[in-house]
């Protein structure tokens, strides 16, 4: 027994360290906060799904509404543009792609000439590719709905027409997430999930999700992931640690920087947040505080993914700390003014704290 007592050890340890910090460690209740979450339980509309907080790595309040549990997946609509983020990120840490610089006919050459092709990387993330692509707008020629019956997506892609200066124009949309979720699946040669999964899901712990294919087979960089509220925690905490885990480095602080520096203001056209970056939105707070009650409150900067129904992961930086929500309210403007009175809520607790 002496003899692979070592042995055991070393495996324990090795097991132990694998072990998000969320896992790792006896999480710390916050009572306050769960009783915060808990007057959830009552809101008008039953679609709301989940919210968790995490501090230092731990969860300190977690809750589930309507049915829902833990363990089940939720489609967290265009949270999914934030994680074809990382996945680029993660392209570019290995060299697969030289820089966000680029055009994406560099890394997909069947797109040169076209649209589409011609707009650099950093423009297909900040949202300004010049493509005549915008959601709000179904007689848009690029909108989302025209993407998702196309009987060829990739031709749809290359057959769009530009609309403004790359660069100049902010336009929401999904057909420049898909076109980054493939311009990484042609760089690294590899199927987006496929790479998601060595690259990004493995070493968060993550075993479990489903991600929507579109007509062609490929994985919609766009959205339709499906992860656990937990696991969507790790993402942010991801984020929060500047793509460090457990010691271990998954993405390169130089890619969380970039991806998350203000590229263009948008609280023009966005009630909820003030700046937008690589597929990520930053907004800054004011918390009204014991401590500041002369003063017009404390500023809180967030940076956060947003999907469609209010499904959301805000990195709140000043307090170490990250916010899951998951939501159903989809198409339902009332969703994102929920989460964001849940963040607000939560802002305004740990502040007071």
């Amino acid at each position: 027994m002496r003899l692979y007592l070592p042995i055991i050890i070393s495996v324990l340890a090795c097991a132990i360290f694998m072990l998000h910090p969320a896992q790792a460690q006896e999480p710390r209740s916050d009572p306050k906060l769960k009783a915060l979450l808990a007057q959830w339980d009552q809101d008008e509309h039953p679609d709301l799904r989940s919210v968790l907080v995490l501090q230092d790595g731990n969860i300190i309040a977690e809750r589930y509404y309507n049915g829902a549990t833990a363990d089940g997946l939720h489609d967290a609509r265009s949270v999914g543009k934030s994680i074809t983020s990382l996945l680029l990120g993660a392209a570019v840490d290995r060299g697969s792609i030289r820089s966000t610089s680029d055009p994406v006919w560099q890394y997909w050459p069947a797109s040169k000439g076209s649209a589409a092709g011609e707009a650099t990387l950093a423009q297909v993330l900040n949202m300004r590719s010049g493509l005549a692509a915008f959601d709000e707008d179904a007689a848009s020629p690029g909108n989302e709905d025209k993407l998702d019956i196309a009987p060829d997506p990739l031709a749809f892609v290359l057959s769009l027409p530009r609309d403004s200066t790359p660069g100049t124009s902010y336009r929401y949309n999904s057909v420049t997430a898909y076109l980054a979720g493939i311009t990484v699946e042609k760089a690294t040669g590899q199927d987006l999930e496929a790479f998601a999964r060595t690259a990004l899901f493995q070493p968060l712990g993550i075993s479990h999700w489903q991600w929507g294919r579109d007509i062609a087979g490929h994985p919609k960089g766009q959205g339709n992931l499906s992860l656990t509220a937990r696991d969507l925690a790790k993402i942010g905490q991801l984020v929060l640690d500047k793509g460090m885990v457990q010691g271990q480095r998954v993405l390169s602080a130089a890619w969380i920087d970039a991806m998350l520096a203000p590229q263009v203001s948008i609280a023009d056209v966005d009630n909820y947040a003030d700046t937008y970056g690589y597929f990520w939105y930053a907004r800054t707070h004011t918390v009204k505080t014991q401590k500041a009650q002369m003063s017009k409150g404390q500023v809180v900067p967030v940076f956060f993914a947003s999907g469609n129904g209010g499904n959301k992961i805000y990195v709140i930086p000043s307090l170490h700390a990250v916010v899951v929500i998951t939501s159903s309210a989809y198409g339902k403007g009332y969703g994102q003014r929920r989460s964001e009175n849940i963040l607000k809520s939560i802002l305004a607790e740990k502040m007071n704290q």
